[in-house]
């Protein structure tokens, strides 16, 4: 079986940008006003979590606070001892429209020490964090990176998701299916094809994959062709050609799945993207 996470985070990539390192004290107000996810690291401290006005939970660090999608949320902590932060706005390429984004949950609470293997990546983020060196910007958004593909790792290994992409990917037979439309587009899918991929009869890989991904694996390869092809049209590549690659035999063909997944014509999603 290929890598899980190979053909998504080389189609759909994410950049972190950290905007605050350090102690937060009393009440902190994070908006969604960036129009990006946050991932925040936790450091020490006790700290209070409240959604739309209420306390979700009360952590004590060190822990990791994931949230995907743009989302406001509020921090409180002692007003003098505070607790250590290093908080980082994170971009998925596509937006809302990134399977990843898509299949991640609204808010992920982890303990840092169950995220397997990243005590050494996360001394050293914590080290720049707090230190004024040279390239620390640049060293830190790669080091989120590489902590957030820990993160992806984590919450398939463990079936922490109970439903979508990263469920079907945590899946022991589902996932060889996922994996090889992921990194086959182009290949002309059958139900059969893609049960003999997971090594399940074709009746029991279909009702497997809809109870465990949430939709049909035809809706799903079409999903995932349309996200491809929107990926590509936002580099400026031609339509004719993103039809042949992502598997479909003309742009017509393209262009009626892409208005059935979308809502919208190949151009005019362009449109309303330049707009």
């Amino acid at each position: 079986m290929g890598d899980r996470l190979e053909a998504l985070l080389q189609h759909f990539s994410v950049s972190a940008n950290v905007f605050h390192s350090g102690a937060l004290c009393g009440v902190n107000e994070l908006g969604d006003d960036e129009g990006t996810g946050q991932l925040h690291l936790v450091r020490s401290g006790e700290v209070g979590i409240s959604h739309g006005g209420a306390e979700v939970m009360r952590v004590s660090g060190p822990c990791l606070l994931l949230y995907p999608r743009p989302m406001a949320h509020r921090f409180i902590t002692d007003t003098r001892r505070g607790a250590d932060f290093v908080c980082a706005h994170l971009r998925f390429e596509g937006g809302a429209a990134n399977p990843i984004v898509a299949a991640l949950p609204s808010f992920v609470y982890l303990p840092l020490a169950q995220i397997e293997g990243a005590a050494g990546v996360l001394q050293l983020l914590f080290e720049e964090a707090f230190e004024q060196r040279c390239g620390r910007q640049a060293l830190l958004g790669r080091l989120f990176d590489v902590v957030l593909i820990q993160v992806l790792r984590h919450l398939m290994e463990s079936g922490e998701t109970r439903s979508g992409m990263l469920a079907g990917l945590s899946h022991l037979r589902l996932r060889h299916a996922l994996v090889a439309m992921h990194q086959n587009p182009g290949q002309a899918w059958s139900l059969e094809a893609l049960a003999d991929q997971a090594g399940m009869s074709r009746s029991v890989f279909a009702n497997q994959f809809r109870d465990t991904v949430g939709c049909t694996p035809g809706a799903y390869l079409q999903r995932w062709r349309v996200g491809l092809a929107q990926q590509a049209l936002r580099r400026g590549r031609p339509l004719k050609l993103i039809a042949a690659e992502v598997g479909y035999g003309s742009e017509a063909a393209l262009s009626r799945a892409f208005k059935a997944q979308s809502g919208l014509s190949p151009r005019e999603w362009k449109l309303a993207q330049q707009a």
